[in-house]
């Protein structure tokens, strides 16, 4: 029987929080949807609501970075005979493991109502847009954004790429009304994402200053020493929106995904090799000056990051209370995660041994700490990656030729200090050491499952998985039918 997402929610009314400025969190008041698609500002905070809904704890928060998606692969110590242990064991009838992918696939679909919202009272208040660049680039976040989480649903719930006739079909929604949206073939599905992205990357690359200023800039916006000052704060931190990098990042990823190579290293080299208007690179792989006590989140990397103002608390609740813990010897990571390279900065500085009040000590990996949640801290500094430049080194050296590829993973590996590793001798080698930095570079980040899954990794290759686990990248089709 074909299943179907009812959008039985947010059809009324729409309740999103209304910001002046993009980086305002909490909402100050609700707004009836014939009123916030009243004005440019009324669109700017919706949008604002939907970067928001997608860092619930149900999804990019929590679930879909550090959490439910990083127990699937054992990442985490776990206890007997819980949520995360039926996790690392791949036990999708455990009605514990059943509600937890209920909530990301009903609050995933949520966003994409908000946004789809957006979308349709664009087409039909375009009038009311007067600042040149504003209807493009609120369209284009659009777009990029569903696309984003189209192919996570896709990830996360459909078949594996190399095996794309099994698995679940889903609905790629595109309308914000209370008709039954029908699951479609793996193709379509694929060919709507890839619409979404080129829409958006035609509608936003003539007004979005990611291309005309550096990274530096743009995350500094009227900044001491930034050149960029724009005057509307709609257009600041265009790191944390799908800027158009973003969006080509993301092409790279879903081609890589799909296994077409040539357009996946097309669009990542495209990233990469983005100059400033000083000829510097625009994108650089941070180096151990970098990384620092207060960026271990590594920032300067991130082309797409959501903005989490309450940073500082999710450390303290998830890592700071070793709740999120790997190992009580330091020779869990240094030796089996890292392989003992005495060089590497992730080994040697992105994990901290903690002592809790009862005497226990633990492995707690120090990627989303910062000191507090106030305005000390660097807005900067609070923000949850999505797309790093990292991963595109390492799309190149996958889909180069090998030669070139070598190279790519090369640098990947200098800039992260490491120096001593045995060069591949072939591509398969060269893959499996692809792999081997998928888990180390994106620890606590949700990557490195899908790497698995994208190439069927076996278990003997998922590092810490249980020896009585039994590996299935193919999760049952989510029981709820509608948002509530």
């Amino acid at each position: 029987m074909k299943k179907h997402i009812i959008l039985a929610s947010l059809v009324s009314a729409l309740f999103l929080g209304s910001c002046n400025k993009f980086l305002d969190v909490l909402p100050r008041t609700q707004i009836p949807a014939d009123k916030l698609f009243d004005s440019e500002q009324g669109f700017k905070d919706a949008l604002a609501g939907a970067y928001i809904s997608a860092k619930s704890n149900a999804t990019y928060g929590k679930a879909l970075t550090f959490g439910t998606i990083e127990n699937l692969i054992s990442s985490w110590d776990i206890n007997t005979n819980t949520l995360e242990q039926q996790l690392g064991l791949f036990n999708y009838s455990d009605d514990r493991v059943i509600d937890q992918f209920n909530a990301i696939f009903a609050k995933q679909y949520a966003t994409i109502a908000a946004i789809n919202a957006i979308l349709q009272n664009l087409e039909s208040n375009k009038s009311i847009f007067k600042t040149e660049g504003v209807y493009q680039v609120i369209k284009a976040e659009c777009l990029g954004l569903r696309a984003y989480i189209h192919f996570d649903l896709m990830r996360l719930y459909g078949p594996i790429p190399t095996e794309s006739g099994i698995g679940n079909q889903l609905a790629y929604v595109t309308e914000f009304n209370r008709e039954i949206h029908q699951h479609i073939s793996y193709e379509e599905y694929k060919s709507k994402i890839f619409s979404d992205l080129k829409q958006a990357e035609e509608l936003i690359k003539e007004f979005d200053p990611m291309l005309s200023y550096s990274m530096n800039d743009v995350r500094n916006p009227n900044g001491f020493g930034s050149n960029y000052k724009p005057l509307d704060d709609f257009m600041s931190y265009r790191n944390m929106r799908m800027n158009y990098y973003a969006m080509k990042a993301l092409e790279a990823r879903a081609s890589l995904w799909y296994g077409d190579k040539d357009n996946a290293y097309k669009a990542a080299k495209e990233v990469i090799d983005a100059k400033n208007a000083d000829g510097e690179a625009k994108f650089k792989l941070a180096t151990g000056k970098d990384f620092t006590a207060t960026n271990y989140i590594l920032t300067s990397e991130q082309i797409f990051g959501l903005y989490a103002f309450d940073l500082a608390k999710t450390y303290t609740d998830n890592f700071g209370n070793a709740t999120y813990r790997k190992g009580t010897s330091a020779t869990t990571i240094t030796n089996q995660l890292y392989g003992n390279t005495g060089t590497d900065f992730r080994e040697s500085s992105l994990w901290n041994m903690i002592t809790l009040t009862n005497g226990s000590k633990y492995n707690v990996i120090r990627k989303f700490w910062v000191t507090a949640d106030n305005v000390t801290v660097l807005t900067d500094y609070k923000q949850l990656p999505m797309i790093r430049t990292s991963e595109l080194y390492l799309i190149l050296a996958e889909t180069a030729a090998f030669t070139e590829g070598l190279e790519y993973l090369k640098t990947f590996r200098a800039n992260r200090n490491i120096s001593g590793l045995a060069i591949p001798g072939d591509p398969p080698a060269l893959q499996n050491e692809i792999i081997k930095e998928y888990r180390k570079e994106f620890y606590g980040e949700g990557q490195a499952y899908y790497a698995y899954k994208r190439l069927n990794i076996p278990k003997p290759q998922i590092l810490f998985a249980p020896s009585n686990a039994v590996v299935n990248y193919l999760l049952p089709m989510p029981t709820v039918e509608s948002i509530n």
